[in-house]
């Protein structure tokens, strides 16, 4: 009599349907299924089995977790079909000689899909379900306030679970067994000094593409040299920095998937949309969130998507967070079309008199200065105003359009860029410009890069000019950025189509903080921004006074050379 086949798992289930098509997911996806399946008949020979007792295991030890926030609060963590797939494979495969046969993993997926759940459970099996003595088990980020986040979610699963409280104590920010006090689980960052001399059993790395370098992971890796079936286990989003450790992972992970290179204890799946996929079609989305519909709702990431088309500075974190895609720190954070709207041209003459206010943005001597004036909206004009101005030093300009292919002669030609003779910028010619503006419109306030130079701090300050000392970081400059791109957004900005302005504003590129944050960034931008700078920093004090209620600062006694910060 023939033997009875097993029962196909929901974990093998759903291996199948992606590999016939039945579920729709990403080329890597498939490529990670269709790897189980080939070394399902060629393992055997690589010294490789597969125990289905043991990947079962680590599955059904998942039902005594309870979610610990949320709607779902309190009640049992229900694995999907592709998180049972993830665990079925990595703790299924087993070496004949002994020992788990992944010792690394690298599992990259868009936010909001039970991520740094199926971490906390993880960290939890590998202390508690693992048979290892004195387990000790951390999660690690680059700070240690960070690598609390899935340390926490695991001592609230703990809390609430009544199984897991039988058998594992919490105490402040550590765990630990009540029968083996060496089995611990904690977290730990690379800001202190608790990540040397670890005896490491599992180290779970979440949010990869934090780490700028392999620093953090390499001093864990080295800790697990004593354990037998020791796991790394890395988990991210997709990030901005292609040159960052994670990415280099991630490159590694595409070269074992797709077969080039062959490392039997790598393990990694990756969740995000095919090369050419529309990134505004719905039907794709799944493949980046395999849990939509489940842990996200599909109208909450249509309104992230509207919000993307609109904002490019929600498009990049769309892209990356929301469907998993890696970008390249170099995004314009300008949409091209929606500068374009804001481009028709009017006369400056008919601004004469006008409330503005300005930004100047100075270079070196051997290169472009932008001088920007702002015209906040009148009762009998709705629009903010742009009128720029920029100065370039004669041999530059004509070298910059030789070599780099920028027309600065023809703007020159047409007006756009003052050339000041010579090869170095002569001041003068700014300051003459400068007062010319100040007595033709109602000129109130001037920002200024605080690192510029002090020379020209005092040239204002004799005049009377309010000079502001604007920051080119984040604390300074996010506020005004997001105003400016609603301005482009609601098309309530008039440049006047400036060639020059409208080259800075496609060059733009923002970089952002956690916090979300903004600020332009002339590092990585791909060509000069300084137009923009020098918008940004007059928009930020145009939007912090009232127009109607001030005079201009050349008829206000107040504005005097003593009172300009920094004068001696």
């Amino acid at each position: 009599m023939a033997p009875t086949r097993a029962r196909k798992s929901v974990a093998e289930r759903y291996i199948d349907n992606v590999i016939r098509g039945r579920v729709v997911a990403c080329r890597y996806v498939r490529l990670f299924c269709e790897r189980h399946k080939q070394d399902m008949k060629t393992g055997r020979r690589r010294g490789l089995r597969f125990d289905r007792d043991a990947a079962q295991y680590a599955i059904d030890f998942f039902q005594f977790l309870h979610h610990s926030k949320g709607r779902w609060a309190g009640t049992p963590i229900r694995l999907e079909p592709w998180q049972q797939a993830l665990l079925w494979v990595l703790f299924g495969w087993q070496r004949r000689k002994g020992g788990r046969r992944f010792r690394a993993a690298y599992v990259e997926i868009a936010r909001k899909n039970g991520k740094s759940t199926m971490a906390s459970g993880l960290a939890l099996f590998m202390l508690l379900a693992d048979g290892e003595a004195g387990a000790e088990v951390y999660s690690a980020a680059t700070k240690r306030d960070q690598a609390k986040i899935t340390f926490d979610e695991a001592a609230r699963m703990v809390k609430v679970s009544p199984h897991l409280r039988k058998y594992i104590t919490v105490h402040k920010d550590r765990l630990f067994l009540k029968d083996d006090t060496a089995s611990k689980y904690e977290p730990v960052g690379r800001d202190s000094d608790t990540m040397d001399g670890l005896n490491v059993h599992c180290a779970i790395v979440d949010e990869l593409h934090a780490h700028r370098t392999s620093e953090t992971w390499d001093v864990l890796e080295t800790g697990t040299g004593a354990r037998t079936q020791a796991l790394m286990f890395g988990i991210s989003t997709a990030g901005f920095n292609q040159s960052s450790f994670c990415y280099d992972q991630r490159k590694y992970a595409v070269k074992v998937l797709d077969g080039v290179l062959e490392n039997d204890a790598f393990f990694c799946c990756i969740f995000t949309l095919d090369e050419g996929d529309d990134e505004w079609d719905e039907r794709n989305w799944v493949k980046a969130n395999p849990n939509l519909g489940v842990s996200i709702d599909l109208d909450e990431l249509r309104e992230q998507a509207r919000k993307a088309k609109e904002l490019t500075s929600a498009l990049t974190s769309f892209l990356t967070k929301r469907l998993n895609i890696w970008t390249r720190a170099a995004q314009q954070f300008i949409h091209p079309d929606k500068w374009k709207a804001c481009g028709n041209p009017f006369d400056p003459a008919a601004l004469a008199g006008r409330v503005c206010y300005a930004g100047l943005d100075l270079s070196n001597t051997l290169d472009i200065t932008a001088w920007v004036l702002v015209f906040p909206p009148t009762a009998e004009d709705p629009l903010w105003r742009v009128l720029p101005r920029f100065w370039v030093p004669e041999a530059a300009m004509h070298e910059r359009s030789r070599r780099d292919h920028v027309p600065y002669d023809a703007w020159g030609r047409q007006g756009w860029i003052t050339a000041i003779p010579g090869e170095v910028i002569d001041y003068e010619f700014i300051y003459k410009q400068i007062d010319e503006d100040a007595q033709t419109y109602d000129l109130r306030e001037v920002g200024f890069d605080r690192w510029g130079a002090g020379a020209v701090y005092l040239w204002f300050a004799n005049r009377g000019m309010t000079v502001v000392q604007i920051g080119q970081g984040y604390q300074s400059m996010s506020a005004p950025m997001k105003e400016l791109e609603k301005l482009i957004v609601s098309r309530a900005l008039a440049h006047g189509d400036n060639p020059v302005l409208t080259w800075m504003a496609h060059n733009l590129v923002a970089t952002k903080d956690p916090a979300g944050n903004l600020k332009p960034d002339k590092k990585v931008s791909n060509e000069k921004i300084d137009g923009m700078v020098a918008l940004v920093m007059g928009l930020a004090r145009a939007t912090l006074h009232d127009p109607e209620g001030e005079r201009s600062m050349y008829d206000d006694p107040a504005f005097a050379a003593d009172s300009f910060p920094g004068k001696t």
